[in-house]
């Protein structure tokens, strides 16, 4: 491990991100807010840090390897959270403390979308679109920005590539050279973000509201421009459209590769995880909406669009909102909850703990009911056609189980605090899952909370974002040994 080749790299990528302070200067500008000083001084202090980085080491060359990625990555978005946080904390007026910049700061870069603002439409332009901004960097992952582009520096990539991109499967490339696999994932990002900005202005948004939601929903993010969220709109029309991007955005980005290389469909519902998506969402759709109506809770045609974008919304873990879910009757808030531990997709922008895994936890079940009936026989787990390794199936496994102890872990860490127990279940359930909204005392912001509760859910969200083991591996002894 290169202590010198890691600075040079994390220089090179600050100095990168702090490029993406520069659209809100000119959204300032545009709108006359009188808050360009603000990002002008945020890009001055990252170029310079990322320069005090990178020149004593310019001339360090090494390859990386796997070990590396995984600090780089943690580092990297550990560093990226706290210099994304710096505009929010000189703007004036406006300005955020320490502590809520930099929850506002990972939660959009995470793409987890809970705020600790209120009256939001109330913010200045810049401010708006700057947070709509961070979750579209933070929804493909910064880091694969920057493989495409580093290659040319003398920096190899498939390192950071392994440790950026979610789900288990995380060796399979869509081309052969690995700079070309992130410019295509991000051409196919840039597209649907470019769709997705069209629908929505031609549906009834102005081109400033259109620009920020699309942001949000290719990436799921879930940030809005309103505090009423998508809600604002009233429209059936802007709903349906949010809940076609969301679905597609919680898709693999595999599938659409093929689908745009290959000028076909039918792969989406011959993939096994994409049909899970699917079924588990329609699944819910009919249990939310039918006791929606049951319940008298709103007639049949509002009954019919809340239930079916609210289920999308959090079961994609994007957060947005058209209702009040968490004073839905019975079991309800609790259900959709759980469907967010679901999540996307695998090398999809949704997150949660990926509709793969789920499946291979669900097919390993059962596995282990068929041998308590047949102890001789050797069952082998598949998905689709594929026979999944051992070596898959006890990582997710793995996963499972410190993924269950770290929430635990933090749940007892923020009712610590103070807060209650559905205050904090959800709170933590939320950032784990990189989804947004939460119950009790946060239903509507996160403002509240405790200065140590925040911190707490700023960590759960970068081991939502990372996927908890490159963020862990980093605590053991046995990674830092020669």
């Amino acid at each position: 491990m290169s202590l010198r080749m890691i600075l040079r790299i994390l220089g090179l990528l600050l100095m990168l991100f702090s490029l993406t302070m520069m659209p809100p200067i000119v959204i300032s500008i545009l709108f006359g807010d009188g808050l360009w000083d603000a990002y002008a001084i945020a890009i001055a202090i990252t170029v310079a840090t990322g320069a005090l980085m990178f020149l004593p080491n310019r001339r360090a060359r090494k390859e990386l390897r796997t070990r590396d990625g995984f600090l780089i990555a943690a580092l990297f978005w550990s560093v990226l959270g706290l210099f994304g946080s710096l505009p929010l904390m000189l703007t004036g007026p406006d300005a955020l403390s320490i502590t809520d910049a930099v929850f506002e700061s990972f939660s959009g870069l995470t793409t987890t979308g809970a705020t600790v603002i209120t009256g939001i439409e109330l913010l200045p332009e810049s401010i708006l679109y700057y947070r709509q901004q961070l979750q579209w960097l933070g929804g493909m992952g910064i880091v694969v920005l920057a493989v495409a582009i580093l290659p040319t520096l003398g920096v190899g990539g498939m390192a950071l590539y392994r440790t950026e991109i979610p789900g288990p499967l995380k060796d399979s490339k869509l081309t052969p050279r690995i700079t070309e696999t992130a410019k295509a994932l991000w051409y196919i990002y840039a597209s649907l973000t470019l769709t997705c900005f069209a629908a929505y202005w031609a549906a009834g948004m102005n081109w400033f509201d259109a620009l920020g939601h699309s942001f949000s929903t290719v990436a799921i993010g879930g940030f809005s421009t309103y505090d009423a969220s998508i809600g604002h709109f009233d429209s059936a029309l802007i709903e349906l459209i949010c809940v076609f991007f969301l679905i597609v955005s919680a898709m693999s980005f595999s599938l659409h590769f093929l689908a745009w290389r290959e000028k076909r469909l039918t792969h989406y519902l011959q993939d096994p995880e994409a049909r899970f998506l699917l079924i588990f969402l329609a699944s819910l759709v009919v249990v939310t909406v039918v006791t929606l109506w049951l319940t008298d809770t709103y007639d049949t045609q509002r009954g019919l669009r809340h239930g079916i974008f609210q289920v999308v919304s959090v079961a994609t873990t994007a957060g947005f909102g058209v209702a009040d879910f968490s004073a839905w009757p019975g079991a309800l808030p609790f259900l959709l909850f759980v469907a967010a531990f679901v999540g996307g997709c695998s090398g999809s922008t949704g997150g949660g703990m990926k509709v793969i895994r789920i499946i291979l936890i669900l097919k390993q079940g059962m596995r282990e009911v068929m041998r308590l009936i047949h102890p001789n026989a050797v069952i082998a787990v598949k998905v689709g056609k594929v026979s999944v390794p051992d070596g898959i199936a006890q990582a997710v496994w793995g996963f499972f189980s410190v993924y269950v102890m770290l929430f635990f872990l933090m749940l007892v860490g923020v009712m610590a605090t103070g807060i209650d127990q559905v205050t904090a279940w959800s709170t933590v359930a939320s950032s784990l899952n990189n989804l947004g909204p939460a119950l009790g005392e946060a239903s509507a912001n996160y403002g509240q909370l405790p200065v140590l509760a925040k911190w707490i859910l700023v960590m759960a969200m970068l081991l939502g974002r990372l996927e908890i083991f490159t963020v862990l591996v980093l605590f053991t002894p046995a990674f830092w040994r020669r």
